[in-house]
């Protein structure tokens, strides 16, 4: 498996198709097969016998988009340091 520089929440710019310019945050990640889904790109409409038509979005190859801003890290904090700044 090959690891991906973009995560999930990360916000891409699509730089090529027909999406070319949008911006949005990554929904999900397919590291197998190099897709991933962004928000308000590639909006397909997908028939549901209970909802009726639903927009939703599709994925797009990994190399069609150019990280913007990455997903901040959370801290890790252990126990001790969590026991000791409450103590």
């Amino acid at each position: 498996m090959i690891k991906l520089k973009i995560k999930k929440g990360a916000t891409v710019q699509v730089i090529t198709g027909s999406d070319k310019g949008k911006k949005g945050t990554v929904l999900a990640v397919d590291s197998a097969a190099m897709k991933i889904q962004v928000q308000g790109v590639k909006v397909q409409t997908h028939f549901d016998k209970k909802e009726g038509l639903l927009k939703k979005e599709g994925f797009i190859d990994y190399s069609n988009v150019k990280l913007v801003d990455a997903p901040a890290k959370e801290k890790k904090t252990s126990k001790k340091a969590a026991k000791s700044k409450s103590a």
